[in-house]
C-alpha cells in the first residue's frame, strides 16, 4: 500500500478502485441453472416476437424496412439504395440480414422486425451466458432479467434500427474482451471472438464497437495493474473453453466456468501483436464490403467517415441536445434498475460492515463500462435516445452483482419489481405500441392516401422528407425526395407531368407550397391527415401522423410533353 500512496494521484486512484470501491471477489459459481436459463429464453420472447406486427414508425422504421427490400428485389448488395438513389449514411451489415429475413419469410414488417427482436434477445443472453464468468451465475440471471424488463432497452432496441444489432456486437465484443484479459494470461480464443464481434459492429455502425471496447480494458488494465493482491496465477479448471493453451477448445458458453477466481489477479498484458491479430480480423470482416462500395461508390468513405462519425461527434449538424440529456432517458429506461441502482449507488458512498467484500473487481469493470458509454455518449452533441443503448448491458451487469450479493437477492419486492415491469411492458408491446404507431403512421388510415399512391403510373413526391414507410406498404421504389432548396425544380418537372402527387411531410408545407404555386400549375385535388380535434388523446398521439401532413394532386394548365430522359 505504500508504494500506491507514494504515487501520487494514480496511486489514490488504483486505492480507490482495488481497496475501497470493489475489492471482493466474485461469485465463483458459473453453473448454468436450468430454471434460469428457462426464464432468460423465455421472458424476452415472450415480450419480443409475438409484437412485431405494428405499423411501420417513420422516418426511421420506413427506411431501414425500405433500403433491404430495394436490396432484395434489385438484387444489389453492395450499394444500398433509398427510393433507387444510394443510400451511404450506414455500413450494410443490418440491411443484409433485413434482406434475408425477407427471403426466408417473406417482405412484412414483422419480416423486418425478426432481426432486431433476435438481436435484443441474444443481447441477454450472452449477458447471462457469458457475463456469468466474471460476477458469477446469480448476478448475471439477475442482470438478464433487468435488462429483459428495461423498457428503454427492451422496447426500444426491437425497433427497426441498428441499434439493436450494434448493441449486440459491442456487448458480445466486450463481454468477450473482458474474458481475455481478465485472468493474468490473455485468453485467444476469446480475444479473437472480441475482434469477431467488434468487426461486425464496424459493418453495422462504424468504429463506435472499437472505441466503447478499448477504453474501459485499458483503464481497468491500468487501474488493476498495481492493485494486485494475489498475484499466483489460480489453476484453471478442465474444460474451460477459451483458454490460452494451443489446440484449445471452441467456446463452451455452458460449460463451467473460472467465475471470479481469477478477478483478483492482475490482468493480462496484451502484447501489441495481439492488437494487430484484432484489428487484422476487424479488416478482415470488414474489407470487402468497404472496398467494392470504394469502386462503385468513391465518396462514400469520406462522407461515411468524416461526415457520419468525426464532424456529427465534433460539430454536430443535428440532434443537438445537452450534455445531460442521458440523464432521464437512463433513470426511465433502466426502471426497476434505476431503484436498486440508486441502492447500489448508495451503499457504494456510505457501506455498511461487510459490505465491500460483496463488490469484486469484474463488477466494477461492468460499472466503469457502462459509466464510459453514458460519458462517451453525453459528450456528441449529436444525441438520440437510442445511442445510449449499448450501456444498458453493462450497468445491468453491475447491479446484478448488487442484487445477487445482498439481501436483494432473496426480497420479494426484487422478484415484484421486475414481474411488475414486465406486466407494464407486456401491455405496451401487446396494446399501446400498437395503436400508437397505427395513430401515428401515414398508413394508418389508408383511406386518406392509398388512392393517390397506389397507380404507379402517377408520380409520387414527398416533400421535402421522405416518407418511406407508404413506399414500402405500396411496394414503390420511385418517390422520389424533393428538399425546400429545390423546390422551383419541382414545379418546372410539375409541368411536364400530367399529374403529380406531392406528399407534404411538415406541417405547414402544403401552405408554403401554395404560397410559390405559380399561375400555370394548380391543385385539383387535396386530402388531410391532420386531425380537427384538440382533445388530451390528440396531444399524446400528435395532430399528424409521423411523417406526412397533407397530400396534394397538382396539374399543369398547360401540359408540356416530357423532356428526353425525364420521367
Amino acid at each position: 500500500m505504500g508504494a500506491r500512496e507514494r504515487g501520487g494521484l494514480i496511486g489514490w486512484c488504483r486505492l480507490l478502485f482495488t481497496d475501497i470501491l470493489f475489492p471482493g471477489k466474485a461469485d465463483a459459481d458459473t453453473r448454468v441453472r436450468r430454471l434460469s436459463l428457462l426464464l432468460v429464453l423465455l421472458l424476452p420472447a415472450i415480450l419480443l416476437y409475438p409484437t412485431r406486427g405494428f405499423h411501420l414508425l417513420e422516418p426511421d422504421e420506413g427506411r431501414y424496412a425500405q433500403i433491404p427490400k430495394e436490396m432484395l428485389v434489385n438484387d444489389s448488395w453492395v450499394v444500398p439504395t433509398l427510393q433507387g438513389e444510394p443510400y451511404l449514411d450506414k455500413p450494410p451489415l443490418m440491411y443484409w440480414l433485413t434482406a434475408l429475413s425477407y427471403r426466408a419469410f417473406g417482405i412484412s414488417q414483422e419480416s423486418a422486425r425478426l432481426v432486431p427482436a433476435l438481436c435484443v434477445h441474444f443481447t441477454i443472453l450472452v449477458v447471462y451466458l457469458i457475463g456469468r464468468r466474471s460476477v458469477g451465475e446469480r448476478s448475471a440471471f439477475w442482470a438478464a432479467m433487468l435488462l429483459s424488463v428495461a423498457p428503454g432497452f427492451v422496447s426500444v432496441a426491437r425497433l427497426l434500427l441498428l441499434d439493436g444489432l450494434l448493441v449486440l456486437c459491442v456487448t458480445t465484443s466486450v463481454l468477450c474482451g473482458f474474458e481475455a484479459v481478465r485472468t493474468s494470461k490473455l485468453k485467444r480464443g476469446w480475444w479473437i471472438a472480441a475482434a469477431v464481434a467488434s468487426g461486425l459492429g464496424f459493418l453495422t455502425k462504424g468504429p463506435i464497437s472499437e472505441v466503447l471496447l478499448f477504453v474501459p480494458l485499458w483503464v481497468y488494465g491500468f487501474l488493476m495493474r498495481e492493485g494486485v493482491k494475489n498475484p499466483s496465477p489460480t489453476p484453471p479448471l478442465s474444460g474451460e473453453g477459451l483458454n490460452t493453451e494451443e489446440g484449445s477448445a471452441p467456446p463452451s458458453f455452458l460449460g463451467k466456468g473460472v467465475g471470479g477466481l481469477g478477478s483478483s489477479r492482475s490482468p493480462a498484458v496484451v502484447r501489441w501483436y495481439w492488437y494487430l491479430t484484432f484489428f487484422g480480423v476487424v479488416f478482415a470482416v470488414n474489407l470487402p464490403w468497404y472496398v467494392a462500395i470504394y469502386f462503385r461508390e468513391p465518396q462514400f468513405l469520406k462522407y461515411f467517415f468524416w461526415e457520419h462519425n468525426v464532424m456529427r461527434f465534433l460539430q454536430p449538424f443535428d440532434h443537438l441536445q445537452p450534455i445531460w440529456y442521458y440523464v432521464p432517458i437512463l433513470l426511465g429506461g433502466l426502471l426497476p434498475g434505476t431503484l436498486l441502482f440508486a441502492a447500489y449507488f448508495w451503499r457504494l458512498l456510505r457501506p455498511a460492515p461487510g459490505d465491500s467484500a460483496n463488490r469484486s473487481s469484474a463488477g466494477g469493470f461492468w460499472l466503469l463500462t457502462g459509466a464510459w458509454c453514458v460519458f462517451f455518449f453525453s459528450c456528441s452533441g449529436s444525441k438520440l435516445p437510442t445511442y445510449v443503448l449499448p450501456a444498458y448491458p453493462f450497468l445491468c451487469l453491475a447491479i446484478g452483482e448488487f442484487v445477487a450479493r445482498t439481501k436483494w437477492n432473496t426480497a420479494f419486492r426484487t422478484r415484484a419489481l421486475i414481474g411488475g415491469m414486465a406486466a407494464l411492458v407486456m401491455v405496451a408491446h401487446y396494446v399501446a405500441v400498437p395503436w400508437y404507431a397505427r395513430e401515428r403512421s401515414p398508413f394508418g388510415r389508408p383511406e386518406l392516401v392509398e388512392r393517390f399512391v397506389s397507380d404507379h403510373d402517377v408520380a409520387v413526391v414527398c416533400f421535402p422528407r421522405n416518407c418511406d414507410s407508404l413506399a414500402f406498404y405500396h411496394d414503390r421504389s420511385d418517390m422520389r425526395n424533393v428538399r425546400t432548396k429545390s423546390v422551383n425544380q419541382l414545379m418546372v418537372d410539375c409541368h411536364h407531368r400530367p399529374r403529380t402527387v406531392i406528399l407534404f411531410t411538415h406541417h405547414d408545407s402544403l401552405q408554403g407550397f401554395k404560397n410559390t404555386l405559380p399561375p400555370s400549375l394548380e391543385i385539383v385535388e387535396t386530402s388531410t391527415l391532420k386531425r380537427k380535434g384538440k382533445s388530451l388523446l390528440d396531444k399524446f398521439a400528435g395532430a399528424t401522423p409521423w411523417g406526412l401532413c397533407d397530400v396534394a394532386v397538382v396539374v399543369p394548365k398547360y401540359h408540356v410533353p416530357p423532356r428526353d430522359g425525364a420521367e
